[in-house]
């Protein structure tokens, strides 16, 4: 038994569950990923016993030799990667990452203008339920009703109708590239300030697959998880011009010390992007997704915008007669994860929602290949078509932990095969 199980048996056995839970489960969560098990050992690490408020060379602790080359690597890692003129890997998580950028660019009261969450936003872009929308004026922009794609031209049209300080891109259920320079141009037009929130497209934008934001956002913020596969926390890049304020905000405007076990996964979470391995791991988050949204709309259910450009897509559940909330449910049932999410102009509430929202980064990372997509697919769509006439649950599940055995998640095949026995037999 390991130290855990001996000193706390209760939340050891929670903690065993749920690695069957992930080890049994097709994980179709946009916003979820399995790292690297390096990863993995990086955030388990000693450097959860240090503290290190500060940065490289400026700390407020002694003993911080080694914390700032872990540090220092990590910075010149993220600039190098994303051609970023200053890097700041200390972030907790996303949602800091922008909350420090709003600091380091506007004041309390500010006008902001970003994507609305009901459109694919995120809520820290200016939802009325977050921090960010108490603290400032903040304006959204959306799809075009027709396309379903952004409405550069209302972008342009409210932009000069409210003069915001910051113009924010960036979403967390959008299918499509986003054009950064059109966005740049319009901030340029009106005399603000452009932010790029690029969490979830990271990894491709590290991979060359989808444009880089850098050379266009003043500011751009991301998670190192998602599509990135890496450490759980967030990130801000700028411009040099940014970099003093950036960091001031960070610490010890919205945190104390930073989490070092974090950083330091941070750091091998950039070099691993930096590999051909991983740049051929993106592409085939391209062909699976793609491969997903084209066969469910060869089995009738509608693909918002009509397809997907990165790891994600919208799924309008409308035309089958269920809620995202009844697919979410039934997906689960035989081990399909997905989340119920709005699609644009949803004429139904966030807690019930016309549609569901897939990724395929998770599977991609347990070795999914587009022939795996096709079987994934044809579960989702028959369990959704049939799910107001009854459905017999048990061969769905069968044919789940069929996928999920043949594509391990950390443990080695042996070991997986006791479990999936034990499984089957339940």
């Amino acid at each position: 038994m390991n130290k855990l199980g001996i000193v706390d048996p209760e939340i050891a056995m929670w903690l065993e569950k749920e690695l069957v839970r992930e080890i049994s489960t097709i994980e179709l969560i946009a916003s979820e990923n399995f790292v690297y098990q390096s990863i993995l050992e990086a955030q388990g690490s000693i450097l959860t016993n240090k503290y290190a408020e500060g940065y490289p060379g400026k700390r407020y602790h002694g003993g911080c030799e080694f914390i700032d080359h872990i540090e220092s690597v990590g910075i010149e890692r993220a600039k190098k990667l994303f051609e970023a003129e200053h890097a700041n890997i200390q972030p907790h998580s996303g949602v800091n990452a922008n909350l420090a950028a709003f600091m380091a660019l506007l004041k309390p009261g500010d006008t902001i203008l970003g994507m609305n969450l009901q459109h694919g936003g995120h809520l820290s872009h200016g939802s009325r339920v977050s921090i960010v929308g108490q603290f400032y004026n903040a304006v959204d922009y959306g799809v075009s009703r027709e396309t379903e794609l952004i409405d550069y031209d209302q972008v342009a049209r409210l932009a000069r109708q409210h003069n915001p300080r910051l113009i924010i891109a960036g979403a967390s259920a959008y299918s499509r590239q986003i054009d950064f320079a059109r966005f740049r141009e319009i901030a340029d037009s009106v005399g603000c300030y452009f932010m790029v929130d690029m969490a979830h497209i990271a990894g491709l934008v590290a991979a060359g697959l989808h444009p880089n934001p850098v050379p266009y956002a003043d500011i751009v913020t991301s998670t190192t998880t998602k599509t990135m596969r890496g450490a759980r926390g967030g990130i801000i890049l700028c411009k040099k011009q940014f970099a003093a304020k950036v960091d001031k905000a960070i610490f010890p405007g919205i945190q104390g010390g930073p989490i070092l076990p974090n950083v330091m996964a941070k750091a091998v979470t950039f070099r691993i992007a930096m590999t051909e391995q991983f740049r051929a791991y993106q592409r085939q988050i391209i062909r699976n997704a793609q491969r997903m949204a084209q066969n469910l709309e060869q089995e009738g259910l509608r693909i918002v915008s009509g397809g997907t450009d990165n790891h994600l897509m919208l799924v309008d559940l409308r035309p089958a007669g269920i809620s995202g909330q009844q697919a979410e449910d039934i997906l689960y049932k035989v081990g399909i994860t997905v989340n119920k999410n709005m699609i644009p102009y949803d004429p139904t509430p966030p807690a019930v929602t016309s549609g569901i929202r897939i990724g395929v980064a998770a599977v991609t990372s347990r070795g999914f290949t587009e022939e795996d997509i096709d079987s994934v697919s044809q579960i989702i769509a028959g369990l959704i078509r049939n799910a107001n006439r009854g459905v017999e649950m048990e061969a769905y599940k069968g044919k789940v932990l069929e996928l999920c055995r043949k594509h391990p998640l950390y443990l080695e095949s042996f070991e997986m095969d006791g479990l999936f026995s034990g499984l089957e037999n339940k």
